[in-house]
């Protein structure tokens, strides 16, 4: 690894200073539109170079407010990832290094640490113009990318959902932002204790599962105005998972792939035997590293509703119906004991206290294609529900929308008749990268903080509680407690590898 450098904000003010010297040439008329001085950048540390990793990095390479100057992942190279097609990562870097003949020996779906740093020096060479440009560096470990890269700014967090409160916490602690994909955490005690740090510490942050959905303030202005009564239950429903969902601990023992550093990838979770289905895009099925289809898709759902609707308190219970697995031994068929990772399919029943503009209400999760009953007010019309939705119930009423609120409909739809089209229309959400850069560059809060998603950081989480329980679980926030079952307070928390304690 390099040793400490020269700042390289100290490093282009220099240069940048010594250009004064002879002329001073406005930066617009240097840079033309969209120009942003080096000094002005906010410097990136990108700590994940998996699939979904190289996906979001070639747009941030394109953002000429921000600069990628260290990539980091406990893997080398490898063609083994899980991918939603065979060719996604390959086409996604050809076009945008505009290189056709990109990753043309690469044999499999390519990720790792080597591929995230060729991508930022080739991307940047190429739009800088300059030949062999060799500025971003490259760590296997996060802590000493921390350590070493004291120029940069923020962290982006790519990793397994057991690594992103650990990373999280240590970029705080260091002074850098941070912007991370869903969940904060996949344990209530990690989520708070992020949530802590932001706050402690007063950088900014963001939860990339935040987008702006005017489909939820129109359904909220529809229930406020007293179309579907008083809100009782809200239903949310995705198809998920759509990856392989393991029931046990694989038996075998495959070798750890040349250049893949193993206890790195575990960080804090306690040392077991490797095996590929851990890793990569299938981690998020298992309790100890990932946070089950809720975590991955709810945070995109009940994120901004939460916010929409003022939701500032957590459920305070939940409960759950998840299905069940058998297996032959010796040919005999017997019950799958799993108590490792998330079912196949499950229902969560979480009970919500009342809220500052809601009265006490549930909330419903549903996945692996279960969802609601076809209400009778669409099966009286031949209409069924989407394969993903949300559907908002009233004792007099009903607002059926898509998975995110998207174009909501009231139902019966003779009550449509009382909306003006114009606002239908007007419910396509949006979310971008420039939300949290710029927020960044400034300083500020971003309307994703992880100082705003503690409820539903809580919420979801609490889920998987009441699915390793087997049992309805009642929960204090304030003193983070599960009231009527001691013996699940476990599940709050993680048993810690030494030298990984939160």
């Amino acid at each position: 690894m390099a040793a400490n450098k020269i700042n390289r904000r100290t490093f282009l003010g220099s240069a940048a200073s010594a250009g004064l010297a002879l002329t001073i040439v406005p930066r617009q008329v240097l840079g033309g539109p969209g120009y942003v001085a080096p000094n002005d950048k906010l410097t990136l540390g990108y700590i994940g170079c998996g699939t979904q990793g190289l996906r979001e990095m070639a747009t941030l390479l394109a953002n000429p407010a921000l600069q990628i100057v260290s990539v980091c992942d406990p893997n080398k190279f490898t063609t083994d990832y899980v991918d939603w097609s065979a060719n996604d990562v390959r086409n996604t870097i050809r076009r945008a290094l505009q290189d056709n003949t990109w990753g043309e020996k690469i044999k499999g779906i390519p990720g790792g640490r080597d591929i995230g740093q060729e991508f930022v020096n080739k991307y940047y060479a190429k739009s800088k113009d300059v030949t062999g440009y060799k500025g971003c560096t490259s760590y296997i470990d996060f802590r000493e990318l921390l350590e070493k890269e004291t120029g940069i700014d923020a962290i982006k967090i790519m990793t397994p959902d057991h690594l992103h409160a650990t990373v999280a916490i240590a970029s705080m602690k260091k002074g850098k932002h941070v912007v991370t994909h869903k969940p904060i955490a996949n344990r209530i005690y990690e989520g708070k204790l992020v949530i802590e740090t932001a706050r402690n510490t007063g950088l900014s942050t963001h939860l990339l599962a935040w987008s702006k959905r005017p489909g939820y303030d129109l359904a909220k202005s529809w229930i406020n105005a007293g179309f579907i009564g008083t809100l009782k239950e809200i239903h949310n429903w995705s198809n998920r998972p759509m990856w392989p969902q393991w029931q046990e601990i694989p038996a075998d023992r495959p070798p750890v792939p040349k250049g893949f550093d193993w206890t790195l990838w575990l960080g804090p979770v306690p040392d077991r035997p490797y095996h590929p289905h851990f890793t990569h895009a299938v981690f998020r099925g298992w309790y100890d590293f990932g946070g089950g289809s809720i975590a991955d898709m709810g945070h995109y759902s009940l994120f901004p509703l939460f916010l929409a609707f003022n939701i500032t308190k957590p459920a305070i219970s939940a409960e759950s119906n998840a299905t069940t697995t058998c297996t032959l031994r010796d040919n005999v068929s017997v019950g799958v004991e799993n108590n490792v990772s998330f079912p196949l399919s499950c229902m969560i029943r979480f009970q919500f206290p009342a809220q500052p503009e809601l009265p006490p209400f549930e909330l419903f999760w549903y996945d692996g294609g279960i969802k609601p009953f076809v209400p009778d007010e669409l099966r009286a019309v031949n209409k069924t529900l989407p394969r993903e939705g949300m559907m908002f119930v009233g004792d007099k009423g009903k607002i059926i929308a898509g998975f995110r609120g998207e174009n909501p409909v009231l139902v019966p739809e003779s009550k449509m008749s009382f909306i003006k089209t114009e606002d239908v229309s007007k419910t396509e959400g949006y979310r971008g990268d420039e939300v949290w850069i710029e927020a960044f560059r400034n300083k500020t809060q971003t309307p994703g903080s992880f100082l705003l998603a503690g409820p539903v950081t809580e919420t979801i989480n609490l889920g998987a509680v009441a699915l390793r329980a087997g049992k309805k679980v009642e929960y204090d926030s304030a003193g983070m407690k599960i009231t009527n079952l001691p013996e699940a307070e476990k599940y709050l928390t993680r048993e810690y590898r030494p030298g990984w304690e939160l």
